[in-house]
């Protein structure tokens, strides 16, 4: 703990969306010299917010539903984990015949947070709609026992989406899939945003590394990442169950790796309503490094 104590901890997330994000960090030739000023942890996207919250972690991939419960936490500027449509890995599986207006429970990953808080705008206030969400861990067949839709994120949403012929042919059951990032952007024409990085203000104070040098570090690391997504997908093609030809798609087509104004919109009209709906109980103050 003495060599972290002189390094910024990263929670991390250890799922196919962030890879890109991650690059210069767990390869070289960038990575020795990262690993002077940075020691990684993995995480899920809610517990990078709790260890934040706990000072455990100094910086974070942080779901934007938990930053405005960080304080003196500031979001590194142009770096993002986000969406201009369909995003694929943000599922909402429904059982009954009708689709959402009929559902009265949802099962919500609890890997999620801000997945969860868009869950529950778009029930409340696009399908008018207001059902009772309970936690349960990722496992469809599990959720779906128990409740009339499941929230799914992250690579079990994939894969969700990759046995759905298969599911199908073996239960007979009629799923209904939808894609939370498209039906978000197809009412509100901004973009999905799940996460950002955030730094604890106080850990720069500590290590004494200058907020120029973090920003520049992450976002040569995305920049990186985003010239060698052929090399991600050889990559996660091994860890994952989902086809090389999925996951490219999925990088080069799905993901939008920048906080830009699309983003920042979209970011303020998800507060906004998150508050109107009770989803949170206050809005954010974007506080950039």
């Amino acid at each position: 703990m003495t060599v972290h104590s002189q390094r910024l901890i990263i929670a991390a997330i250890d799922f196919l969306n962030p890879a890109p994000l991650m690059w210069d960090f767990e390869h070289e030739p960038r990575a020795s010299e990262l690993a002077r000023r940075y020691c990684i942890v993995s995480s899920t996207p809610a517990e990078c917010a709790r260890q934040l919250r706990a000072g455990t972690a100094d910086i974070g991939l942080v779901p934007v539903a938990a930053y405005p419960l960080l304080k003196n936490a500031a979001i590194i500027p142009r770096c993002a984990i986000a969406s201009l449509d369909e995003v694929r890995s943000i599922l909402l599986v429904v059982r009954r015949p009708g689709g959402v207006r009929e559902v009265k429970r949802v099962a919500l990953d609890t890997a999620s947070i801000t997945s969860a808080t868009y869950t529950r705008i778009l029930f409340r206030k696009l399908w008018n709609n207001d059902p009772e969400f309970i936690l349960h861990a990722a496992d469809l067949d599990a959720m779906l026992r128990i409740a009339d839709a499941a929230l799914l994120i992250g690579d079990p949403a994939l894969l969700a989406l990759e046995a759905r012929e298969s599911r199908q042919q073996q239960t007979g059951e009629r799923l209904h899939y939808i894609d939370l990032a498209h039906e978000w952007r197809a009412w509100t024409n901004t973009a999905w945003v799940s996460a950002f990085w955030a730094v604890r203000r106080g850990a720069l104070h500590r290590t004494g590394v200058r907020p120029a040098q973090i920003v520049e570090d992450f976002e040569r690391s995305r920049d990186s990442g985003l010239d060698h997504l052929g090399d991600i997908v050889r990559e996660w093609s091994r860890r994952i169950a989902v086809p090389a030809s999925t996951i490219r798609t999925y990088l080069f087509d799905n993901i939008h790796y920048f906080l830009d104004d699309v983003c920042l919109d979209g970011l303020n009209l998800f507060y906004r309503y998150a508050v109107e709906c009770g989803a949170l109980t206050r809005a954010a103050a974007l506080d950039f490094l």
